[in-house]
Parts: structure tokens; C-alpha cells; sequence
């Protein structure tokens, strides 16, 4: 059964902000959020959701981030995506989850019933086409990270990784990591050491800066676009 932490409130802020990170299309999506939702806090490392659980809810990020993950057979972590505020997740095509999901560090995440999105999503032709939006969207990000890790040296995949967060972001040329490294790396299918000598080396090659582990500076977006063709 999900974890539904008992402080829960059924206001709807955030709303335009959430709609404008994920484009028009997610516009009815996000008022549906606010209209039938809850927004929930959950602390940093916090459970939101189990693998194997009943998916009864959908999620949307507030503030904070979110990342989905399974845990192999021998013990590693292999992370299936990062989700942002205004992003989007619980979109199974399954009745259970097939990843679990927690929370990066302290996050708000709105909460809707999934039964009661896909009855209104029935009788509301644009709230439909944004549901098949969000979910052929994590479709294809999925397949995309599967050849990232199947094709692409430690330099491609750290190369692609920034510039996916960059276009995130805004496209902002400053980009505040909510995530440590070990969880790039366990995205990523690399070692710690292995992130850490590669951002360093696309600090060298003047691709980047790094004034801190979190803040990476994108000095030269176009030297990342050819590590990611």
C-alpha cells in the first residue's frame, strides 16, 4: 500500500509554474492536479512509493526532485529517472509500480487519486491528450536512457546527463544539482570516482566549471552537444 504521510493539505499553488516547466500540453493535467490533488511533504530519502506497490496515485513535483529506482539482484542501485518540479510521475501502464520513488531531499509532491484522473481524462478530450502526453513522454525518456547506457562512453553519458538538466532548467547556464553524485552515477550505470574524474575533465576542456559539487557553470554548451551527437 502506498505511504500517504498523515500532513496533507488540498491547496493548489504552484500550478502555472508546474504547467510552464512541462509546456502547454500539461497545462490540464496540472489543473486537474490542483483540483482533485493533495500536497504532500516528504522528507529527504523519504519513500514515496514502492516497487511492486498498488498504483492507486499520480504524482506531480512541487518543489524539491524525485528519483525512481530498483535495486538489483546483487545489491546495486540502478536509478531510472530524476523528476523535477513541474515533472510528472506514476504513470504506470501496470496496476503495481514497477519502480520505487523517494524523495531527494526535503520535497513537496502533489498527490492525485489515479482513478479519479482517468475518469475525468474520459469525458475531457484535452485532459486525455495531456495524459498520453506525460506517459508516451516517460516512455521515451526511458528508451533514451537505455541507449545512454548501452552506447555512450563515461564522457558521453556525463555530457548528456548536464544537458538534459540544462534544457530543464530552463536552459539557464548555472544549474543547482539537487542530486549528489552517487546518484548520477547510479543513473547513470558509472562508478562515483568514475563522475567525478569525468567532471573534472569536462572542467579542463573548459565545458564546464564547477564551483561546487552541486553548481555546475555550462561554460560551452556546444562542447557537450558534440560528446551527446
Amino acid at each position: 500500500m502506498n505511504k500517504l504521510p498523515a500532513k496533507m493539505n488540498a491547496t493548489g499553488h504552484a500550478v502555472a509554474s508546474a504547467a510552464k516547466r512541462t509546456g502547454p500540453a500539461y497545462s490540464a493535467l496540472s489543473e486537474a492536479f490542483a483540483l482533485t490533488g493533495a500536497v504532500m511533504s516528504f522528507e529527504r530519502n523519504a519513500e514515496i512509493f514502492g516497487e511492486g506497490e498498488e498504483a492507486e496515485y499520480f504524482y506531480q513535483v512541487v518543489n524539491g526532485a524525485v528519483r525512481t529506482y530498483k535495486v538489483l539482484e546483487d545489491g546495486r542501485r540502478q536509478i531510472g529517472a530524476f523528476y523535477l518540479p513541474g515533472d510528472v510521475f506514476g504513470l504506470e501502464a501496470g496496476d503495481a509500480h514497477a519502480f520505487s520513488a523517494e524523495a531527494i531531499g526535503r520535497s513537496s509532491v502533489r498527490v492525485a487519486k489515479r482513478s479519479v484522473i482517468l475518469s475525468m481524462a474520459a469525458r475531457d478530450g484535452e485532459l486525455g491528450q495531456a495524459l498520453w502526453t506525460a506517459a508516451a513522454g516517460g516512455m521515451r525518456a526511458a528508451q533514451e536512457h537505455m541507449l545512454v547506457l548501452g552506447r555512450k562512453n563515461a564522457e558521453e553519458r556525463v555530457a548528456t546527463f548536464l544537458l538534459d538538466i540544462l534544457r530543464r532548467e530552463d536552459n539557464r547556464e548555472v544549474i543547482e544539482l539537487p542530486m549528489s553524485r552517487q546518484d548520477i552515477a547510479d543513473y547513470l550505470g558509472l562508478t562515483i570516482e568514475t563522475i567525478s574524474r569525468t567532471m573534472t575533465l569536462l572542467e579542463s576542456e573548459a565545458a564546464i566549471e564547477l564551483p561546487s559539487a552541486r553548481r555546475v557553470v555550462v561554460r560551452s554548451p556546444g562542447r557537450l552537444q558534440r560528446l551527446n551527437a
